[in-house]
Parts: C-alpha cells; structure tokens; sequence
C-alpha cells in the first residue's frame, strides 16, 4: 500500500480539511508525538476555524529523528483523538496538514536550511518541546558549533541569524514538562550570549524583542498503535500507509503566560481551542496538579490492594468513582485559588479521562515514587483544608492511610526491583521508590497499624515536617488503616462517602 502524501491522500477520496500550501510561521523543535498530537494539531484547527494560513517547520533536535520519514510523506499524517467527552466514547480522525517539512541540523544542508528559516519575514513562533532535559546549559557548546548540541544554544544561534538580519523578535512558546519552562529557556540563551561574548544590543533584542512564554501542557499521548491487525485495518479503511500515525487522548489544554496582546495574536482563541493566555501560569499548574496528577495519586494506591489494575476500571466502580469524586469536589477544589466553575469544568473532564476506553493505564506504573507524589500533590490540600475548614478531609486522610498500606501488605523482601509485597488478591508487587523511603518499609514490617502510622508521620526526610504535629491526623489516619487492613480498602473507601 502506497505511503500517505497530497497525490495519495486526494486519490484516498479523504474528505476532511487540508492546507497545501501556506507561509512557513512556526520554527518547532521535535518532531515526536506529544507535539504532533498537541501543537500541530492546534495550528491545523487554527489554519480551518480561524484562517491562519500557517505551516510549521519541524527540527530535529538530536541526531537521530523522523526527518526524512517526515519530508517523504510531505509534512501529513494521521492523528486519533481517543476518549470520552461529556461521558460519549470519542474517537476522530483528522489528516493534520500543518507541517510543511521537517529539516535535520545535524547535516550541513539541514543547518542551512534552519539559518535560513531564522532569517524569514513569516516566522512569527518558535515551539519547543525537548523534553525535561532539553532545557539545559552545556557550557561545552560553542557559537561556531554546526549546530550547539543543547537546545537553548540552537536556539541562541537561531536568534543571532535572525538579529543579524535585522528580523523582528519571535514569540517562544516552551513545551518541556519543567517548572518555568520559558524562564529557564531564557536564562540559558542569556548564558550563551555573555559565554560567548555576544553584543549588548543582541541581548537587549533578545530580552525586549522576543517574548519567551512558559506555558502548561496538557494531553494525554499513547502515540503509536502496535496492534498489527488494528494497523492493517485503519490502513485499509484510510488506503494509504502511514508510519507516522499518532494516538492522542481527546481532552486537551494549553496555559500560556505571556502579555495580554498575545491572546489576540494567538490564533486559538479564535479557533475556538481550549487556550488562554494569562499574566502567571502557576495557578493552572497547581490546579492540574492538585485535581488531575492529586486524584491518580490519591486513590490508586487502595484501588490495586482492592483488586483493581487499570485507570479505567477504577472508574466502573461506584465506591472507587465515589471516592474520587469527593475527594476532588469537597476536600480539593474549595482550596483551589482559582475559579470554582473552572475547576468543576476540569475535575468533570477528569473522570471522562479516566474513563479513555482506549489507554489501559496501569495503576502500578502510577504507584511509582509514591511518597513524593503524596508530599507534593496531596499534602498540600490536606493541610490547607484543615487550616481553612477547621477538620480533616476525610477522603485525603484515607487516601494516606492507603499509601501507607500499600508499602505494608506483606511484605516479603527488598531487592535492586524494589520492596516485594503481597497484595490480599495474593500476587506479589513491587513498591518503586526512593532507597531509604524502602527501606524503612522494611525496617517497620512488622508494626501494628498505630506503630507504622507513628513511624511514617514522624520521618521528616519523607515529608519535611512531623506530621504528628497536625491536629487529629495521626488517630485519624490509624483507623482508616486498620479498616484497610482488617476489612479492605474498598471498605474504607466507603466509609468517606
């Protein structure tokens, strides 16, 4: 069967939307999933509902990418966007036609080809996503480096091309999964330009000209399907080929910190796309931290003692939903400091999320390093509705209970995999953790329900205080622990609602 491209596509009989030909605007480093599946979609819908008229260019940003797969489909692909909204199984089609053609620095023709891109009177954007090591400053790179190996230093040569040229500044959107990602972009093209001794007028062009953006991204992407006999079928529904096919989840969100102009420049707001653009991103961040990562973190761990192995499961049953629920709608989102509406409107798409009939996620791959999870995304809101509310919140205290169950059930040996426990279903599993966090598990394996309790809640290096100290915790946190352990971590569950 023939590889997708425009000849292909059209003799395909697809019926969709297509852009062929429009200005290069977006300089984007990475070609892989999560930025086809989010950002290339985004500009794709912005190019149909909004009139952009856009295409972006992609870079390769190591050594070894999808660049020559890419430019020999001619920039097209096919994206699925999978899931649940509004409670209705969803699954979309959409041949993405807002990639132009993907160019590889690493080869002189390729270096070229960006230089020349930097100097463009169209490019407006330039998106990044390098993942969390991408934003780093490697002072072993230099400005005659064909190109730097760090991202950053690409990007400080980029934008030297570009002032040269007496080209205007460009907006930086960072895509990384760090806090601050287009602060700490900014510090380390600002490093590059004093290491390598760069003008003062290039830094004030850098700093005042171009906007660099933090920004908070949020979709699900599983990217490739495996199945052999799903990949034949698609093939032969679509009639074409296409190694580049990406799987995303349908829900998605794009937090942009940047000046109010920006929102109008944008063409999302106009394309009617789940993104805003506001003065501090930290809210949404806590926001997606405290409702989406706090409720994984917050019922997983008693879900798999109860039987449980995937998200969506989870989601089928009423006391596991249950818990969740509340736990998001009364003890989580009135601490929040953000809208009450807009968060409802999130925790609702949570569940939807949860509930993808397309990803099996797997509670234990969420039970990893569970304790700093806990510290950073359930701790918080325990505290703070305590100090607002003047009690506990239930659901929270059980949901720590059942962290300290989990690392407890059974346990059978420590090993280099990590802490082997015995869950009552009576397979084994294996807590991945910090060392010490293990061991202390290990140490306290035989303590009754108020002794391990004690022991947890008084090790500052796990939670960077004595938890003894909160009112009324520990005694509440020993009985939920003793109804797990005696009648189930369902049971315990239903005891909150």
């Amino acid at each position: 069967m023939e590889r997708l491209n425009y000849q292909v596509l059209k003799a395909s009989g697809y019926q969709g939307y297509i852009l062929e030909q429009a200005p290069e605007k977006v300089m984007q480093f990475g070609e892989g999933n999560f930025l086809r599946a989010f950002t290339n979609y985004w500009f794709d819908v912005s190019n149909e509902k909004a009139g952009w008229n856009g295409k972006c260019v992609l870079v390769q940003p190591i050594a070894m990418g999808l660049t020559d797969m890419i430019n020999e489909q001619e920039g097209l692909y096919t994206l699925y966007l999978r899931g649940r909204e509004n409670g209705e199984k969803v699954d979309r089609k959409r041949v993405i036609s807002s990639v132009s053609r993907c160019l590889n620095p690493y080869t002189e023709e390729g270096y070229a080809s960006l230089m020349e891109l930097a100097r463009s009177k169209d490019l407006e954007y330039v998106v990044s996503n390098t993942t969390e090591a991408g934003i780093v400053y490697d002072p072993a790179c230099n400005l005659e480096d064909r190109p730097a190996s760090s991202f950053p230093g690409k990007l400080t040569q980029v934008l030297l091309e570009r002032f040269n040229a007496g080209g205007n500044g460009l907006v930086i959107l960072s895509c990384e999964l760090i806090d601050n990602n287009g602060k700490e972009l900014l510090k380390c093209v600002n490093q590059y330009i004093d290491q390598w001794g760069l003008s003062d007028a290039f830094k004030a062009y850098v700093n005042d000209q171009c906007t660099f953006c933090s920004t908070l991204v949020d979709r699900i992407v599983p990217g490739r399907i495996r199945d052999p006999q799903e990949i034949a079928a698609l093939e032969a529904q679509n009639g074409y080929s296409d190694p580049l096919l990406d799987v995303g989840e349908v829900f998605g969100v794009w937090n942009i910190e940047g000046p109010a102009w920006l929102a109008d420049k944008l063409p999302f707001k106009k394309a009617g796309l789940n993104c805003i653009v506001v003065p501090d991103v930290t809210p949404y961040k806590k926001r997606k931290v405290r409702i989406l990562n706090g409720a994984h973190t917050g019922f997983v761990l008693g879900a798999y003692l109860a039987g449980f192995d995937i998200v969506r499961d989870c989601m089928e049953n009423d006391t596991i939903r249950g818990f969740m629920n509340k736990m998001l709608y009364d003890e989580v989102i009135p601490v929040l400091p953000l809208d009450k509406e807009d968060c409802t409107s999130f925790a609702a798409a949570v569940q939807d999320r949860f509930n993808n009939p397309f990803i099996a996620h797997a509670l234990m791959s969420i039970s990893l390093n569970s304790t700093s999870k806990w510290r950073a995304r359930n701790m918080p809101t325990l505290l703070e509705y305590l100090e607002k509310e003047g009690k506990l919140p239930p659901c929270l205290v059980t949901s720590f209970a059942a962290y300290m169950a989990f690392y407890s059930t059974d346990v059978q040996a420590l090993t280099d995999e990590g802490l082997v426990c015995k869950r009552p279903a009576g397979n084994t599993y294996v807590c991945s953790d910090d060392r010490y966090v293990l061991e202390f598990y290990l140490a306290h394996k035989d303590d009754d329900a108020a002794a391990l309790t004690h022991a947890v809640m008084t090790n500052t290096q796990m939670w960077g205080q004595n938890l003894t100290a909160v009112p009324g915790f520990e005694a509440a946190a020993v009985e939920a622990l003793q109804c797990i352990r005696t009648e189930g971590a369902l049971a315990a569950y239903a005891k909150c609602l």
